[in-house]
């Protein structure tokens, strides 16, 4: 007796090596559409390659996650550091 689901794990076997198979010899045609233009995606891949900066710096608003976020995180909390040192050195703002 043969079980139904082995011939069915088999076909689809078979249909992903053809898949892959037509991937190799490159005869897949896309049918999505871009995200976006492949003049938009050149000009942008050109402009990348030309600025001579560190990659997580190279975007319009790269410097405001990776420099300004940071430099703000760490000044409010030496803020608060240096308010609860001087509240515990003066043994003031106590919860009662």
């Amino acid at each position: 007796m043969q079980c139904k689901r082995g011939g069915g794990a088999l076909r689809r076997m078979a249909g992903s090596e053809q898949r892959l198979e037509n991937y190799k010899n490159g005869s897949i045609m896309l049918t999505e559409t871009p995200f976006r233009p492949r003049e938009k995606l050149l000009e942008k891949q050109r402009l990348f390659q030309s600025i001579q900066r560190h990659t997580y710096l190279k975007g319009p608003m790269d410097k405001v996650t990776s420099v300004a976020i940071p430099l703000a995180l760490a000044a409010s909390s030496l803020y608060m550091i240096g308010t609860g040192i001087y509240n515990m050195s003066n043994g003031i703002g106590k919860k009662e």
